[in-house]
């Protein structure tokens, strides 16, 4: 079965300097996390998100669109990143959302209903 994690981070990554060594162990601990997933087969894909401050927001509301700069989430969380895997069920989903090297974020694990392969 296959589960997206949506990441909504309280802290910012821009927190440690590109070059610095807080920085090279951050990514460090990112990479062997992606590896770990890879090697385990559960790798589908994923990505890091611009900060929220880049984002735009379509709002519908009866038929009209508005386009408001920024997130519009009301939680001092923001969308942050995803990763699309592969799990036996829900409890290895669980395990292996849990092994992120992250701090300060909820990690929300969900079934895929559907993902079409062509598109």
């Amino acid at each position: 079965m296959e589960y997206m994690i949506l990441i909504a981070e309280t802290v910012a990554h821009e927190q440690y300097a590109p070059g610095t060594a807080e920085f090279e162990q951050y990514m460090g601990a990112w990479m062997a996390y992606n590896q770990s997933l890879m090697d385990g087969g559960n790798f589908i894909g994923g990505g890091r998100l611009q900060p929220g401050d880049t984002a735009t927001t379509i709002r519908r509301s009866g038929g009209a669109d508005t386009l408001i700069d920024g997130p519009f989430v009301e939680s001092k969380e923001q969308l942050g990143g995803y990763y699309l895997i592969t799990a036996t069920d829900l409890d290895e989903a669980l395990r292996l959302a849990a092994a992120m090297p992250i701090d300060d974020a909820a990690l929300e694990v969900r079934p895929l209903a559907f993902r079409s392969e062509s598109l």
